[in-house]
């Protein structure tokens, strides 16, 4: 794990360590999220994958929506000292993302320029 570059944390930064390396981004406090960015990668491999399958241009794709959303808790119990029971909650989310195929671009030929036609008003 090579921490070359930052996350800049923006919204929830409570309790979010500083680094120098978050100066790039005009902030102090940043991470090195390792794991969501192994999902993230494990899923863009697998949309690679479906694109080849698909018989799509893979070279050609790009990412037109992602989307992270919450998803239920997992509900479990942890046991504490004097017989008491505390939640033992995960927190999943479900990772919504859309690839599509990037269409080359086409000049749009110029159009002839129509000359104006004028009422007899606006020529007075």
């Amino acid at each position: 794990c090579q921490k070359k570059r930052c996350v800049p944390f923006r919204v929830y930064k409570g309790c979010i360590g500083r680094t120098p390396q978050a100066k790039e981004f005009k902030m102090s406090q940043g991470r090195w999220p390792i794991k969501s960015a192994k999902i993230l990668l494990d899923l863009l491999r697998n949309a690679e994958s479906n694109a080849e399958f698909k018989n799509l241009d893979t070279e050609n794709l790009t990412i037109s929506h992602i989307q992270v959303s919450e998803a239920q808790q997992g509900r479990r119990r942890t046991y504490r000292a004097h017989g008491r029971i505390n939640a033992y909650m995960n927190c999943p989310c479900h990772v919504e993302m859309i690839l599509e195929e990037k269409e080359e671009a086409v000049e749009k030929p110029e159009e002839e320029v129509k000359a104006k036609k004028f009422t007899k008003k606006q020529l007075a």
